[in-house]
Order: structure tokens, then sequence, then C-alpha cells
């Protein structure tokens, strides 16, 4: 799936990590563990830099938190990663066949938007680069699987457009699990949610680590930033600071 010229796939070939050997050695393996490594990559929009420089490299098998201000450049990142929008400069460069699920904002879904909560967790089983095909037995068990992870099952029949805040953004979330992805991007899946919410989408990023997916997201939450295995705090469009939470003397460097 190439988005453009700047995007490429490595010749990365490894299969995902099994739960057990999680961030840690997805972190020390380096860009051989990688899920997609980014090197120099710039955006500009409407002649304003809101990218600059940024190299990176986001291991499968962990969370990824990208925290910072408003206007920091940590929606932008997730979009190219996503492939959504091109960089104006630099190399995005993913492993062979990654899967890609991206999960917006709530506040990027209108209220008006007519479906239901089980029809949109179900978008989440469309496409991929493998074509349309009628939903199958195995994509409604995942569905039934992404429902029942974030507590939906209940809600599963009634339009989204009804839903609280914090149940819109859980519908949007097992839309995501419902992906199946090896590459799973969020931007700011907890921000404003009641604590109930807070704790199921933060399971769920958890346990899609654990299954071997790079999981990135953006946040604002100092406690979320915390709980991730990998933090990339930016300011004015470029990576001010990197941290883990796995001992030093284990973690190979981020650039």
């Amino acid at each position: 799936m190439n988005f453009s010229l700047n995007r490429r796939r490595t010749g990365d070939s490894h299969s995902l990590p099994s739960p057990a050997t999680d961030a840690v050695s997805a972190i020390t393996a380096g860009s051989l563990m990688s899920a997609v490594t980014v090197t120099n990559v710039s955006s500009d929009y409407e002649g304003v830099r809101v990218l600059d420089g940024v190299d990176a490299r986001f291991p499968r098998g962990a969370v990824t938190a990208i925290g910072g201000p408003n206007g920091a450049g940590k929606s932008t990142l997730l979009g190219i990663l996503a492939g959504t929008q091109p960089p104006s400069a630099g190399t995005v460069a993913l492993a062979p066949r990654e899967r890609i699920g991206f999960v917006v904002q709530r506040s990027a879904v209108s209220d008006r938007f007519p479906l239901t909560v089980r029809e949109t967790v179900a978008m989440g089983r469309w496409g991929g680069g493998f074509g349309w095909h009628p939903l199958r037995r195995r994509d409604h068990t995942i569905i039934n699987e992404s429902l029942a992870a974030l507590r939906l099952n209940d809600l599963a029949d009634r339009p989204l457009g009804a839903l609280s805040g914090g149940q819109r953004q859980r519908a949007l979330v097992a839309q995501g699990l419902a992906r199946r992805a090896s590459l799973l991007l969020l931007d700011e899946p907890t921000a404003g949610v009641d604590a109930d919410s807070y704790e199921l989408i933060s399971l769920a990023i958890r346990r899609e680590a654990e299954r071997g997916a790079a999981v990135i997201h953006a946040t604002h939450d100092e406690g979320t930033l915390a709980e991730a295995d990998q933090r990339i705090m930016m300011r004015a469009g470029q990576i001010v600071r990197t941290g883990q939470n796995v001992p030093a003397a284990q973690v190979a460097p981020v650039r």
C-alpha cells in the first residue's frame, strides 16, 4: 500500500512476536522488530511547517504514547503513519503486509452518522488492501469480540449518535480492534471520557500490544503516558524527548 513517493515498504518480513516477547524484546531488537520507521519526516500545512525532521521507530508488541501540547504535531504524525496525508519530506518505511487501523477522535465523527454501533464496529472488517467482501462467520465473531471487549453488547443496535461521548469513543476503539491491525493508531482515545470508558479503552490498547501489534496513540494524559512502553514527547513539530518504561540498559535508542 504505497501512499506517496515518500512511503515505502522495508524488507522486514518477520512475523508478529508472541505476547511473551512483548515490549522489551520488541524495543531492544530495534528496526528489525519495528512495524514502521520514520526518517527525517516533515509536513507543511498552508505554508506552515507542522512537522520538522521527525525520526522515530515504533516497535511491535508495545504501546507508544505520543504526548505534547496542542499544535505539537501529534495528530499530523499519526495521519502520516496511517497514510491519510503524505509527508512533505522524509520517508515512512512500513514492514511488508502491514495491516493498519486508525481510530479517529470522536469529535471527527458527526452525530448524524447513520449507523448503529454494530455497523460502526463492522466497518473495521472492510477493505484493508484485500478487497471488499461480504462479512463471513469469522468477521462476525471478531465484531462480537470487539463489542464485548468495550462492553458494548447491550448498545450494539443503538444509533452511534445516540450514545454518550464515552460510549461513542468506545465504539470507535472497538472498530479499531475489529480491524485486527498489526499497526494500530489512535488519536487521543481517552480524551474526555468517563472513568469506566477510560479503563476499558486502556485495557483494550494494552491487549492489542500483547497480541503483537504496534500500538501508537496521541494523548495529553500523564497517566496514559506513564503506562506506555515507549513515550515520545513533541513540541512545535519536533520530538523533544523520548523514553521507555523498561530498564535503560535493555533499550536501544529510538533514533
